[in-house]
């Protein structure tokens, strides 16, 4: 399969700000909403970097888009009803989302498109910490999609080969991230991580695979997931301060941060350097700071720091939390951005995953910047 980086958009800094406070207003094409990921986005194409933007409430950023009704897929960005640029938008609804299982299950329970090329599902949409209200994570809404009926509880490994296949065939897929609430077993998720992995590369060989979990008990999984045909694994802390990870995460800072830098270490002895990657969310408490020093860790390891803003979730606890403005963020881009540079470790030399998309933060534009 082709691999291919996402294009840089020429001004990061409005980047940065247009996915710090989002749009408001008019609905964009393509939106994702609930999920165990980032989650209420639009996809919108700036110049030729399709980029995920959160959706807000009118009134609740200064960012909306105006459609043009001569040009149809074409809309105006404007701030504070100045016009910006003109942007396009998904010109049309996935054509495998037509699709049904001979069973009679709709394509798009099963996998969804993000950005532009990339075929994402949560392959098991249930999280031991979410069903504890003590524990679950604070931002996240896994459960909201399922809820709702807009997904499966588990989606199998012939499922996910069936809609990979058609996804590249129908519209042209060039990668695949599959991501796992978190079971109560030893492996976290990883061992139906491997079975849908290789469903998918012996249905479309060459096409690449990232896999997320949490750190399993036994770091021999990691060696398994690549041997069932994972490029790459995304193992994500998140929250990095130990006061902030039991505020937002209770259930998931009882792994500490110590047994992730011992995963990540493990995970590159078999993936390799920059081939693991783990989100960093800026927003939910951190010092920027904080988040800094961990990046720098991490790239040390030969992990990728995939530094995103917070995106509040309609229905989840943290659903009015502010997220972080646009100045901080690109601070925040701009000091990884030195830090990936100085390493090497950049997210175009990803072989699959939510670093190599890069739709959902605005770090690659920064990265390529000294």
């Amino acid at each position: 399969m082709p691999e291919s980086s996402p294009a840089v958009f020429e001004d990061p800094a409005l980047l940065a700000e247009l996915q710090a406070l989002g749009l408001a207003g008019d609905p964009v094409a393509q939106s994702r909403r609930g999920g165990a990921g980032p989650s209420d986005h639009g996809a919108v194409s700036l110049g030729g970097s399709t980029v995920m933007v959160p959706l807000r409430a009118p009134g609740r950023s200064p960012f909306r888009l105006r459609v043009l009704e001569d040009a149809p897929g074409r809309a105006v960005l404007l701030r504070e009803e100045q016009p910006l640029l003109e942007v396009s938008l998904p010109a049309a609804t996935p054509r495998f989302y037509g699709l049904r299982t001979a069973d009679g299950i709709p394509y798009s329970k099963i996998a969804l498109l993000h950005a532009r090329g990339v075929l994402a599902s949560t392959v098991l949409q249930t999280c031991v910490r979410y069903v504890d209200e003590a524990r679950a994570c604070r931002f996240c809404a896994i459960g909201s999609s399922l809820r709702e009926g807009r997904t499966l509880a588990r989606k199998s490994p012939a499922q996910l080969a069936e809609v990979a296949a058609a996804a590249v065939r129908l519209d042209s897929i060039e990668q695949v991230v599959l991501t796992t609430g978190t079971p109560a077993t030893p492996d976290r998720g990883a061992a139906h991580l491997a079975a849908c992995a290789a469903a998918i590369k012996a249905a479309v060989p060459g096409l690449p695979v990232q896999v997320q979990c949490e750190p399993p008990e036994e770091f021999t999984w990691f060696a398994r997931l690549r041997a069932a045909g994972a490029d790459t694994v995304g193992l994500h802390l998140e929250a990095v301060e130990p006061a902030v990870r039991a505020a937002v995460m209770p259930g998931k800072a009882e792994v500490p941060v110590e047994r992730y830098l011992e995963a990540f270490a493990a995970a590159v002895a078999v993936f390799g350097r920059g081939q693991v990657s783990s989100y960093l969310i800026a927003g939910l408490g951190d010092a920027p700071a904080s988040l800094v020093a961990m990046a720098a860790r991490l790239l040390e390891l030969g992990v990728y720091p995939f530094v995103v803003p917070f995106v509040p979730i309609a229905g989840t606890p943290m659903a009015d939390r502010a997220p972080p403005d646009g100045a901080t963020m690109r601070a925040l881009y701009q000091e990884v951005g030195a830090l990936i540079r100085r390493h090497g470790l950049f997210s175009r030399d990803m072989k699959a995953g939510c670093g190599k998309c890069g739709a959902c933060s605005a770090l690659s534009a920064y990265e390529a910047r000294s």
